[in-house]
């Protein structure tokens, strides 16, 4: 038996504020996250602008359990108790036992993996911190989840650059359909502000400079005058189940997730190819069972590079045919900055409130239009009171793995 997977529950740990709430009012009023690093290797950099969580770790987490988490494992974990709390779920030992879990990550603990580094090469030091190792490893964040909720079903790490978070949603989805699980905490997490790291994205020439007018418009997705990338941090986190059951406690639905769709260009490891996102988006469709113009708005992947963002633009005309002229698209990024593998859910998340709270999320920051980017993109400001009856989520990663999800409104 086929089944219907609703969003009951969900989390966000992002530049813009912690919980849905700040993430939605950001949204609501094109308000941005980025600015000047604060940590203090930033003015050492040549480009010293980031998405950064602005968070006390000591205040969320006891001194006995932090000693234990990186900062991407504490960003998953308040993410998974807001979207816990949300769902309204009280799950019994055997429905704990049919949870899955299903965490994206691009680089799992880098921050105690630069501390560890630091401490051998840089200081010297011939000893490490003890959770070394259980700190850093990329699955730590979902075992922090299974133990924190004590969920005994499938335990799940996707590591797939910018798309991790979306597979992890998408196979997620794929285990509650076909029936390998009940219910599922999704979603991704990520914290790769570092001197080390931000140094390597310099080297490949991705980033965007500092706007010298105002450091938070920064991240120019779409815009002619776009030169880079921000890296972002956060978490975001969903809980999916089985719709009829969902409907049956009376929990608010927030969207049905209807289509999931993945594809690999096979092309090159950095440069973006038109044919993978085009097979990923026609793949959800074809999931979801619907056609191009079922689809109201797209969570566009947009990045704000130079050839991603033409890239694509030129894939959803491609994949959406004559209908990508009646569409609304945007990129949130412009906001929050490029969250990496917690993109995907963030953005994900992003496209499930426009549904339930009928507008659209702008582009910020689309100050020139690019005739290789002419597709609707909700310059600037917010659209409200529009139906979204579904909403497409892209998200394409480094390597040429892509993701896409759907959204849709649940049925009556």
């Amino acid at each position: 038996m086929t089944r219907r997977i609703a969003v009951t529950g969900m989390g966000v740990v992002s530049p813009t504020g912690m919980g849905i709430g700040r993430f939605l009012d950001a949204l609501f009023a094109a308000r941005s996250g980025i600015r000047r690093i604060t940590a203090p290797f930033g003015g050492q950099l040549q480009v010293r602008v980031a998405g950064e969580v602005d968070m006390d770790a000591a205040s969320q987490f006891p001194k006995t359990k932090l000693a234990l988490l990186d900062r991407c494992s504490q960003f998953a974990l308040l993410a998974a108790r807001e979207a816990m709390a949300d769902s309204g779920l009280a799950l019994d030992e055997q429905e704990r036992g049919r949870t899955g879990i299903f965490v994206g990550t691009s680089m799992g603990g880098a921050q105690t993996l630069e501390s560890g580094y630091s401490d051998l090469y840089r200081d010297g030091r011939d000893r490490l911190p003890p959770y070394t190792v259980l700190r850093s490893m990329h699955n730590a964040p979902a075992a922090h989840l299974s133990i924190e909720f004590g969920l005994t079903g499938t335990s799940n790490t996707y590591a797939t650059a910018c798309s991790s978070s979306a597979v992890a949603i998408g196979e997620a989805m794929r285990a509650i359909r076909h029936g390998y699980a009940d219910f599922a905490l999704a979603g991704g997490t990520e914290s790769m502000i570092t001197y080390g790291t931000l140094r390597a994205w310099e080297a490949l020439h991705a980033l965007a400079h500092e706007d010298a007018a105002d450091p938070s418009a920064s991240c120019r997705p779409f815009s002619r005058d776009r030169d880079g990338l921000v890296l972002g941090e956060g978490a975001g986190m969903l809980v999916l189940e089985d719709l009829e059951h969902a409907r049956a406690r009376g929990a608010h639905i927030h969207a049905e997730i209807a289509g999931y769709g993945a594809a690999s260009d096979a092309s090159h490891i950095s440069k973006p190819h038109s044919s993978g996102q085009v097979k990923a988006m026609r793949e959800a469709l074809a999931d979801a069972g619907m056609n191009a113009d079922d689809i109201d708005y797209i969570n566009a992947h947009g990045t704000a590079t130079l050839a991603g963002d033409a890239v694509e633009t030129a894939a959803i005309r491609e994949a959406f045919g004559t209908h990508a002229g009646r569409l609304a698209a945007s990129s949130t990024k412009s906001m929050h900055g490029h969250l990496m593998g917690a993109a995907g859910a963030v953005e994900f998340i992003a496209s499930v409130l426009a549904i339930d709270h009928r507008f659209l999320p702008p582009t910020a920051n689309l100050r020139i239009p690019d005739p290789e980017c002419d597709l609707d993109f909700v310059a600037n400001v917010a659209r409200h009171d529009v139906r979204v009856r579904a909403a497409m989520s892209n998200s394409f990663g480094f390597g040429g793995g892509n993701a896409v999800l759907i959204a849709k409104q649940p049925a009556t």
